[in-house]
């Protein structure tokens, strides 16, 4: 395999381990190669849950979920399908994170016009789902193992993006509970502020003249009242 591929495999299982996810991958112009470059590496039993190779319409909508409509109306190369693919495969696996390929690695099939060489990679995890395409030029072989490291490719690149997103997310949120907690405090001190000032705006008041008979220093003599 290219060394190239091999080190983009090696990067994507390394943020893999990082967090103890796991993969799962579901090919069909490919053949089973990614997982091959993917299970190359040492202790995959780790990280690798399992794997498809779905070549027929009937065994991606049997075994990966993919709409039958889908296919019939657009064919089996497209981003939908790709991403059909990958949300098939990690539900069935319960992998953390899954690849799809499917594309034309040659020669042209039959009644087709989408050009040899033409991929789509999926990439699904619990919270997101993405595909992307690109166009190569070679021969079939050489088209299968550029659509892995294209897959590779994009998957650490979406890996990132989406911890990228998730370090804002939690950035906002802090933030955001910052700004509740100055409110409130902010608000207690005008409440407290305003309380202090009506009790000093109130007037001084002397309640004993409402029982003269307890009131402090009162020797007043009412013995006259009972003569």
């Amino acid at each position: 395999m290219d060394e190239e591929v091999q080190a983009l495999a090696a990067r994507l299982v390394r943020r893999l381990k990082q967090v103890n996810a796991t993969i799962t991958i579901a090919e069909s112009c490919t053949g089973g190669l990614l997982a091959s470059t993917l299970t190359d590496i040492s202790g995959a039993s780790d990280w690798f849950e399992q794997s498809w190779v779905c070549y027929s319409y009937d065994s991606k909508i049997n075994e990966l979920e993919v709409q039958r409509e889908l296919l019939e109306s657009k064919g089996a190369v497209n981003a939908q399908v790709a991403i059909q693919m990958a949300e098939g495969a990690r539900n069935k696996s319960g992998a953390d994170l899954a690849i799809s390929i499917t594309g034309i690695a040659g020669p042209v099939a039959p009644n087709s016009k989408k050009p040899v060489g033409l991929v789509y990679v999926g990439i699904a995890s619990a919270h997101w789902a993405n595909a992307e395409s690109v166009q190569m030029g070679g021969t079939r072989f050489e088209n299968k193992v550029s659509f892995v490291h294209f897959a590779l490719k994009t998957a650490i690149d979406c890996w990132d993006k989406a911890k990228v997103r998730q370090k804002d997310a939690i950035a906002e949120k802090e933030k955001a509970a910052a700004e509740a907690a100055v409110k409130s405090a902010k608000s207690d001190a005008e409440k407290a502020r305003k309380a202090a000032e009506a009790s000093a705006e109130a007037p001084w008041q002397d309640e004993s003249w409402q029982d003269p008979g307890k009131a402090i220093g009162d020797d007043t003599d009412v013995s006259w009242e009972n003569e």
